[in-house]
């Protein structure tokens, strides 16, 4: 029993320490994308998304990389992209972009991964637009996406265009970005919550012969190519059965990393958010279930040829990383530059959390997202999970003192 209480709460302590060494990036990255949301108009996007040729993907992806991280917030840009007369291979590369190719995810990938797979997640989040946006043209279901639009347009409650130079130069504008700093956050703690908190406890109770078996890490008696291919397939499916987006899914990828899947594996599991469940049943809401899995076969395919790519051209550098970092290393807490920057960015905090309220008197709660998420299971999820984490830390100062 006293075993069980201890991995309990030394679970517990590895979760809360990863959050801990990534929150000021989530602070810096959900600033920037505030800004970015309260001062660049989706109409003026639209202008640059009609078509589906080179200039108008390569736009859709630089506009995704400036946008939220949250997967679901990329999923209704995206679908407000579609309905103001984005082309559809272009929404997609935006959707990718806005949850793969952001500020604040490249910082974690930096601090828990190493610079190899930040190279790694920038090359390829491009390499996987681009074959993703060439099997679309390819397959393309007009008749299916003349629906989508159809239904779309039925569709309310579309920000009207501004003018930025004033609203940038406003206090108004200011305070918007502190709601939308709060509505990325309402957004995403869910998410961080599940997946952090799955990520210490895999990281101390499930062994590593486990990931050797289903990622065939030791089988010696089969080739390697063939076990590059097994690990780049069956990644979004581990990826699928945590349920959590791309920011939640970075601790587990450094579990991944830790106990020796290949780098293939590991880049088609972060790529793999879109794929989640409770994703591609929001893009059925939006666009039906026949655009929502057209989507993820897209996603699917598109992963495995770029995991693939990308392990190739790496090995063949001599770049993939030989050595993991050491989850209990990146977790623990102490005085380094992780603490001033936290208590930096805790400030940073404050003083957005003071616009978000003044922008509240201001419009009161009409313009507070409500976001669509996983539902009243989620919701259960969530409470059990802060609940796990009440019991866990309970644990750990019991073995403690």
């Amino acid at each position: 029993m006293n075993e069980f209480i201890q991995l309990y709460g030394e679970s517990t302590k590895t979760a809360l320490g990863f959050f801990w060494k990534s929150g000021w990036a989530f602070i810096l990255g959900y600033f920037v994308s505030g800004m970015i949301q309260a001062f660049v108009p989706k109409g003026k996007m639209t202008k640059y998304m009609g078509d589906a040729d080179f200039k108008s993907i390569s736009l859709s992806t630089l506009f995704g990389s400036a946008s939220s991280s949250c997967s679901f917030a990329a999923l209704a840009a995206a679908r407000s992209l579609v309905k103001k007369g984005a082309h559809f291979v272009a929404a997609v590369s935006f959707m990718f972009a806005s949850t793969n190719l952001v500020i604040e995810l490249g910082i974690l990938i930096m601090i828990f991964l190493g610079w190899q797979f930040l190279a790694a997640e920038i090359i390829g989040g491009l390499i996987l637009i681009a074959i993703s946006s060439v099997l679309i043209k390819l397959t393309y279901p007009k008749k299916w996406i003349k629906q989508t639009r159809e239904k779309l347009e039925k569709d309310d409650g579309e920000e009207e265009d501004f003018n930025w130079k004033e609203r940038i130069t406003s206090k108004k504008g200011w305070h918007l970005v502190g709601q939308k700093f709060v509505n990325d956050w309402k957004m995403a703690w869910e998410d961080i919550l599940i997946g952090f908190t799955i990520a210490g406890f895999v990281a101390v109770m499930v062994p590593a012969d486990f990931w050797s078996a289903l990622f065939l890490a030791d089988a010696t008696n089969i080739p390697s190519w063939l076990v590059t291919l097994e690990n780049a397939v069956i990644a979004p499916f581990v990826a699928g059965a945590t349920f959590i987006g791309s920011m939640g899914n970075i601790p587990l990828a450094t579990v991944l990393n830790e106990n020796g899947v290949m780098f293939a594996g590991i880049m088609g599991f972060i790529y793999s958010d879109l794929m989640v469940p409770p994703l591609v049943h929001i893009n059925a809401k939006y666009y039906g279930w026949k655009v929502a899995l057209y989507i993820a076969g897209i996603m699917f395919v598109s992963i495995v040829a770029t995991a693939l790519i990308l392990n190739s051209a790496f090995s063949f550098f001599g770049i993939i990383p030989e050595s993991a970092k050491v989850v209990q290393e990146v977790t623990q807490f102490k005085i380094d530059y992780t603490f001033w920057m936290n208590i930096a960015f805790t400030m940073v905090t404050g003083w957005l959390i003071y616009l978000y309220k003044q922008h509240k008197k201001e419009h009161g709660a009409s313009m507070d997202m409500d976001m669509e998420g996983g539902g009243k299971i989620k919701k259960v999820a969530v409470t059990l999970f802060i609940l796990i984490n009440a019991v866990g830390v309970s644990f750990f100062i019991y073995i403690k003192f």
